[in-house]
């Protein structure tokens, strides 16, 4: 452990930061999709632009300057030649330049002050004249009485040379159409390309949403690949693999029924020969062992049967969970069920009723009383069965869930059964898509909670 409390706090500070991020990126695949398609397409407008600006707008406005700056620069080095017909020769300068030239005898411009730190026209244009035309200079962009008009004032000797130069004549036009036409250009390709990407995270969706609902246990009959090559693929090892999984259980069932027709005829007529053979205590004993190797046998059936081909079909739970409490009432079960009126979730009728009923008959062997607790959430529905008996300790709540576990370490079917009615209960809950898991009871036992998806 280092000594340095710098370092020591490193790793959280990298830790948080990359929470931060995690909390700040989208989770679907779409919107990372959607991220990665933005971000390059960002980078590319940004630079384009910062290379427009800075590099083309930049220097063609430049040369336009030194042009224009090059022609007023002429202008005034040809009247200092044809000193008699000015007029004329600002007639003929306008029809060259497209410039206005007008002299203001005996004006004066004012002290020029600091350096113009105007628009981009106009340092250009500053630049462009003091080395062109090497006289003081006063430049107006802004000029109330035309805005296509730069107003440019020269100070000569006899007095004030105004020039209206055309915004034309140092500009190509206006900037922001090239932001325009890249930013439309862009705004399309985005939204050509998000149109593709939800097609294609479409059929990633539907498979996964066919993924889910046959692990709920649940049909999906109209389900076909689609799609990429890629999800295709997948879509069709998905196909494949619930294909054996129904055949497998299929199977299963099929050698169960034939396994559960040969142990009960002997046992039938072990049962029938017992009969004949009076009341003697030896024919007791013998009664004793056939009806446990009975129940043994139903046990181990029930086990490896699970849910067989019941199909989920959406009840009213709250009607279903009455229907069980009243059974367990008229078997001498003191319970209590507290939930809503009303309440709608997609089971398996039978195996549900096996999975319940496993768990309130374990909750009355233990405890004197049950609580059958219900509760809608947002995702589905969570039943707790609550007793006042010992409960489990917590480093064993995991592994009665194992088959032929018992806590009560006897073979007495009576005292601790066969250790199968847990693991059946778990394993029709994971049929459902839910979970069984095994707390500590408010009142003073142990809480099975049911996590049941809707």
């Amino acid at each position: 452990m280092s000594s340095n409390p710098i370092e020591a706090a490193r790793p959280p500070r990298v830790s948080r930061r990359a929470n931060l991020w995690k909390r700040i990126l989208p989770r679907s695949l779409f919107g990372r999709s959607v991220l990665i398609l933005i971000t390059p397409l960002i980078l590319v407008q940004a630079v384009a632009t910062w290379v427009f600006y800075d590099r083309l707008w930049d220097t063609v406005v430049r040369r336009l300057a030194s042009a224009a700056a090059g022609d007023i620069a002429l202008t005034i080095d040809a009247r200092s030649l044809a000193t008699e017909n000015q007029a004329q020769l600002f007639d003929l300068a306008h029809g060259s330049t497209e410039f206005s030239f007008q002299l203001l005898p005996g004006a004066q411009l004012p002290d020029q002050g600091p350096p113009p730190t105007g628009s981009l026209i106009e340092r250009h244009l500053s630049n462009a004249l003091a080395e062109r035309v090497g006289r003081p200079f006063q430049i107006d962009e802004h000029s109330q009485a035309d805005q296509h008009v730069i107003d440019i004032a020269i100070q000569l000797p006899d007095g004030v040379l105004d020039v209206a130069v055309p915004r034309s004549r140092v500009l190509i036009g206006a900037p922001y159409i090239f932001i325009l036409w890249m930013v439309g250009t862009a705004l399309i390709t985005f939204a050509l390309a998000t149109r593709f990407l939800r097609n294609q995270v479409r059929s990633l969706r539907r498979l996964a949403n066919a993924a889910e609902a046959f692990g709920k246990g649940r049909d999906v009959p109209n389900f076909k690949p689609e799609g990429a090559t890629e999800v295709r693929q997948a879509a069709a090892a998905f196909l494949i693999m619930r294909e054996r999984l129904q055949r497998q259980i299929s199977q299963r069932t099929e050698m169960l029924a034939g396994v559960s027709h040969d142990l009960r005829t002997p046992l039938t007529r072990m049962k029938l020969e017992l009969e004949l053979l009076g009341d003697a205590e030896e024919v007791q004993g013998l009664r004793g062992d056939v009806a446990e190797m009975q129940q043994m046998i139903e046990g181990y059936l029930a086990f490896a049967r699970g849910e067989g081909n019941e199909q989920p079909a959406v009840v009213d739970l709250m009607e279903f969970l009455q229907e069980a409490v009243a059974t367990s009432r008229r078997g001498g079960t003191e319970i209590s069920l507290i939930g809503p009126k009303e309440l709608h979730a997609p089971i398996r009728r039978d195996a549900f009723r096996r999975c319940l009923m496993n768990l309130i008959g374990n909750a009355n062997r233990y405890g004197g009383h049950v609580w059958l607790t219900v509760m809608p959430t947002q995702t589905g529905v969570e039943m707790m069965i609550d007793d006042d008996g010992p409960g489990i300790p917590e480093a064993l709540r995991e592994a009665v869930f194992r088959p032929f576990f018992r806590l009560e370490s006897s073979r007495n079917q009576a005292t601790g059964g066969i250790g199968l009615g847990l693991t059946i209960a778990r394993d029709i809950m994971l049929s459902h898509g839910g979970e069984l898991k095994l707390e500590t009871s408010p009142q003073g036992g142990l809480r099975a909670r049911l996590i049941l998806p809707r």
